[in-house]
């Protein structure tokens, strides 16, 4: 039953999580260390763009496992519904 959903790999999980880190960790590392110039607001918006990139496709991620689970977890309840149903008639 677990096949038939699509649902994310512990992989993919593992990697949006940890893109989402090293992208919070790049942008702070960026402010606190460099010199600030041109190229280092350079460097800060880069990073900007990569922790917003992240953030979008962790939060899809999620997203998409809460449903997949929702819908699982429906499923299962309509089938013992179904079974209960059939057994007391």
């Amino acid at each position: 039953m677990e096949n038939e959903f699509n649902s994310n790999s512990a992989g993919w999980l593992f990697f949006v999580k940890a893109s989402f880190a090293l992208a919070l960790l790049a942008t702070g590392t960026g402010i606190v260390f460099a010199p600030i110039d041109i190229l280092v607001k350079g460097y800060m918006g880069i990073c900007a763009l990569f922790l917003v990139s992240t953030a979008i496709t962790l939060s899809k991620t999620m997203r998409d496992e809460h449903e997949s689970r929702r819908i699982h977890n429906r499923l299962s309840e309509a089938r013992a519904n179904q079974l209960l149903k059939e057994y007391t008639e």
